[in-house]
């Protein structure tokens, strides 16, 4: 896991141009993803380290027309991979890291995070910085299309005990971060952690 967003930057900006081509087929699971999060009509919800924006179509969807999707990335190539794929037409792009996000306190309803946590160079006080802007109540979703042990073996490595998406570890790290974990899946086909927003 990268504690440094340069290398964050660099490691994602060199695989920005081909990223989509790369995972053709996980639409369906970030739509699925997206429908758990519960979105209504005029919400406002942003997609941090949205990466070239896939998880925007759905979002925009499930908010409609009057809603507010935000899409936040700390690497240029990402977002300009987003608005290359049209994307930037269902969200605003940001281009900021999570640490420090320009947003108003208690401003969201939801937040969806497809692939972040593991590239979060502090992740209880990047957590924090997502709670701060999600009004008490809201949603975060934690997601990635293939589950702990299917990324693993794609990348050639073992699921070792202190993953931070580990059930045991997660949970008390959303916790000190004001959130409360309301449902936990970890399978091939998906991982999925939804944590709502305390007061």
């Amino acid at each position: 896991m990268s504690r440094d967003h340069a290398h964050v930057q660099e490691f994602f900006g060199a695989r920005a141009a081909d990223w989509d081509s790369r995972f053709p087929d996980d639409g369906p699971a970030y739509a699925a993803a997206v429908a758990e999060l519960g979105l209504r009509e005029g919400d406002r919800v942003l997609d941090a380290g949205c990466g070239t924006g896939r998880a925007l179509p759905p979002l925009r969807t499930a908010v409609g027309p009057s809603g507010l999707v935000l899409g936040a990335d700390v690497t240029p190539g990402m977002l300009q991979a987003a608005v290359r794929a049209g994307r930037d037409r269902e969200g605003r792009l940001l281009l900021t890291d999570v640490s420090a996000l320009p947003l108003r306190s208690r401003s969201l309803d939801a937040v969806f995070a497809a692939g972040l946590i593991a590239h979060l160079p502090d992740p209880a006080g990047n957590l924090r910085e997502l709670a701060r802007v999600v009004r008490p109540g809201g949603v975060l979703a934690l997601f990635h299309p293939i589950g702990r042990q299917a990324l693993a073996t794609r990348q050639g490595r073992r699921v070792t005990p202190d993953d931070l998406r580990a059930e045991p570890n997660l949970r008390p790290l959303l916790a000190g971060a004001g959130w409360r974990m309301t449902s936990y899946v970890d399978e091939d086909h998906r991982f999925l952690a939804l944590a709502v927003r305390g007061a």
